[in-house]
C-alpha cells in the first residue's frame, strides 16, 4: 500500500477568530505568534502553499513595548518615488501617531513576500484600543 502526502485545500480549514491583548507585550515576540497563526502553522493540515490560517484581532496596540532602545533608534522608511523623496520616522513618533503600523509592519515582514502572504495579511486586523468591531465572530483570546 502506498502511503500519500495530504495536501491541504483552502476549503478543507474552518477558520477561527483570535483575539490577542497587546497590553504590555513585546513587539517582536507578539508579531511571531501572530503571524505563525496567520499562516496556520498550529494546524494540523498545514501546507505551506495553502491558506490555513486563522483571522487575528489585535486590540491595545498603543500599550505594546519595545525593548532597549528601539523607541529611539529604530527607524521606518518609505519612498516617494522620486528623487530626494525618503522619508524616515522613528518608532517613537509612529507610536504616537498610528501604533497599529507598528504591529502591521513588524507582521508583514514575517509573512511570505508573494501573492499568498498578501492575502494572509489581510486577514489581519489592529486596533489601539480595547474595542473592536468583531464581536459577532466571537474571538477566542490567544495567548502569547
Amino acid at each position: 500500500m502506498k502511503k500519500y502526502t495530504y495536501s491541504a485545500k483552502a476549503c478543507d480549514n474552518k477558520r477561527k477568530w483570535w483575539v490577542v491583548d497587546a497590553k504590555g507585550a513585546v513587539l517582536g515576540r507578539m508579531a511571531s505568534s501572530i503571524a505563525s497563526s496567520l499562516r496556520g502553522k498550529h494546524n494540523p493540515l498545514y501546507t505551506p502553499h495553502v491558506d490555513t490560517g486563522d483571522w487575528v484581532i489585535v486590540v491595545n496596540a498603543e500599550k505594546l513595548v519595545l525593548t532597549g532602545r528601539k523607541l529611539e533608534q529604530k527607524k521606518y522608511y518609505r519612498h516617494s518615488g522620486y528623487i530626494g523623496g525618503l522619508k524616515t520616522i522613528t518608532a517613537k513618533k509612529l507610536m504616537e501617531k498610528r501604533p497599529e503600523d507598528l504591529v502591521r509592519f513588524a507582521v508583514k515582514g514575517m509573512l511570505p513576500k508573494n501573492r499568498l502572504g498578501r492575502k494572509l495579511f489581510k486577514k489581519l486586523k489592529v486596533y489601539s484600543g480595547d474595542q473592536h468591531p468583531h464581536v459577532a465572530q466571537q474571538p477566542e483570546a490567544l495567548k502569547i
